[in-house]
């Protein structure tokens, strides 16, 4: 079948997902061109690069502005305007060029894409949607886990409701398994990199550290207040400053002291999160302020009793927390872990069931975490 493929460019969670599906799709033979934004596109590009039945286009997202731990709303506007008209007209490029270079897809898949998910809808196309974020509209959360429904929290839920209404059906990859309130939904274990699943747990004695914004310098003065060894990520430059040690991003080493790692502090973004989880990491997650999709991951992981979290950085929070993290990895011991296989099996049922003409399924055959009236 051949399949236009959309993948959000902010945030790299988005990309390494993607690129597991994508290459499934590729041992089925399947022909593949990819749309994808920002940083996604360089690493899609260089990952994929020695299969011929993938085309990858690059187009033009939005990106984000971080201060400290919060995303900066007048400088994201800012800078997105500023890009808008070149954006837009590279936009209307590559939709052009997709449109005459006679690839014509019969199926549409997105992961939070909107690009695609136009494509789709102006050439009639059916669209799959995997992705985590739909987890927040499409699931019922108990109100001991989600708390007082606050503003953030209905914007999300409308951002998210409105991103791709209508699609095919819904794949929301998840680490933890809320009731489906919504038909034609079905929720699948997180989706991980063959390196995390290769990889055996090993405790160690250092706490791998996280940071999505690079701006937060706060972070480091607060980590050499504890009596600990820190290996950070995500600071755009390497340094031993006492006991934290500065690492640029590698995917090998990252695994490697993933996977050794005492324990995690990370933001609310939902990848490390569900890796670490999947090898029996302890997790204190901090959530970028405002971004609600990542507070609902941090309230489930305690919720679980996988770990804790804290609204901003908090040094007696994560002193006890690494303190305790013996308790967290004895809760881990029972979480119900998963390769991709159960995906793939979804992922081929729902291309059988298009190719073969059928309308939009309620639900799905093949065994899954969880799926409408379950």
């Amino acid at each position: 079948m051949r399949i236009l493929y959309g993948v959000v460019g902010e945030g790299m969670g988005h990309a390494t997902r993607s690129r597991v599906i994508l290459e499934h799709l590729v041992r089925r033979g399947h022909q593949i061109k990819v749309v994808v934004s920002g940083r996604a596109h360089r690493f899609l590009t260089e990952r994929l690069a020695h299969h011929e039945s993938v085309t990858i286009e690059e187009i033009h997202g939005l990106s984000l502005t971080y201060v400290g731990n919060r995303v900066d709303k007048s400088e994201s506007l800012k800078k997105n305007i500023k890009a808008a008209a070149k954006g837009i007209r590279k936009n209307i490029n590559v939709y052009r060029k997709v449109a005459e270079a006679g690839f014509e897809p019969e199926l549409v898949i997105s992961d939070f894409e909107s690009w695609a998910a136009v494509y789709a809808l102006n050439h009639f196309l059916p669209v799959i949607s995997i992705d985590n974020m739909q987890v927040i509209n499409r699931c019922k959360h108990p109100a001991d886990v989600i708390g007082k429904k606050s503003q953030a929290y209905r914007i999300a839920k409308v951002a998210v409701k409105s991103k791709l209404p209508g699609a095919y059906h819904y794949l929301v990859s998840s680490f933890f398994f809320p009731k489906v309130r919504k038909k034609r939904t079905t929720l699948v274990p997180p989706i991980l990199r063959d390196e995390v699943i290769q990889a055996k747990r090993e405790p160690g004695a250092h706490v791998l550290v996280y940071q999505t914004a690079s701006a937060n310098e706060k972070l480091v003065p607060a980590l050499q207040q504890l009596p600990y060894e820190f290996r950070l990520y995500g600071m755009g430059r390497e340094a031993t400053e006492g006991n934290v040690s500065l690492r640029a991003f590698s995917e090998a080493g990252f695994v490697e002291d993933l996977r050794t790692a005492r324990a995690v502090i990370t933001g609310g973004g939902y990848t490390l999160m569900s890796e670490a989880v999947h090898l029996g990491v302890p997790v204190h997650s901090i959530p970028v302020e405002q971004q609600f999709e990542q507070e609902l991951n941090a309230r489930w992981l305690a919720h679980l009793g996988y770990g804790t979290w804290s609204p901003s950085v908090d040094i007696e929070k994560i002193r006890d927390f690494i303190e305790r993290s013996p308790t967290y990895a004895s809760a881990l011991e029972s979480y119900p872990r998963q390769d991709n296989r159960m995906l793939f099996r979804l992922v081929d049922e729902l291309i059988e069931r298009r190719a073969r003409g059928e309308s939009r399924p309620v639900r799905l055959d093949s065994p899954s975490m969880g799926g409408y009236d379950d």
